[in-house]
């Protein structure tokens, strides 16, 4: 699977503004070391793809929030005006689930990826190994 960057660029439109397509392919090869690009059907390539595209999202918008210094990492659990005091938590969520929930594109991913992180199991049968993703 090749990356498309029109097509992503069309989905996202105020990122596409901010990446150009030699990062947005950068941001794929990240992206590809968490899922793999390579399907077994025509189905699953599509839903690869979006997934994939959504992953690509999801680093560039952090990317971006390093690059405008904004390296703040959670949910602002308390803020103070005067003398400026912000906190940050990434309490009450699985530590495999906090790096992406870190933007909407990666709460997106993890949400519409679960059932790759589902076990299925049949008793009575040699299992293979399913390693995700």
């Amino acid at each position: 699977m090749a990356f498309d960057y029109a097509a992503w660029a069309q989905r996202f439109v105020v990122l596409a503004a901010q990446v150009n397509a030699s990062q947005a392919a950068a941001y794929f090869a990240e992206a590809t070391v968490i899922l793999s690009p390579r399907a077994r059907t025509a189905q699953d390539a599509a839903r690869r793809g979006v997934l994939l595209n959504l992953l690509v999202a999801h680093i560039a918008q952090l990317d971006q929030q390093v690059m405008q210094g904004n390296g703040l990492v959670g949910r602002i659990s308390d803020a103070t005006q005067g003398s400026i005091t912000v906190r940050a938590q990434m309490e009450g969520q699985a530590p495999s689930a906090a790096w992406f929930n870190q933007t909407p594109y990666g709460a997106q991913f993890w949400a519409m990826s679960r059932r790759m992180r589902l076990a299925r199991y049949v008793p009575g049968r040699p299992q293979p190994a399913c390693v995700w993703p």
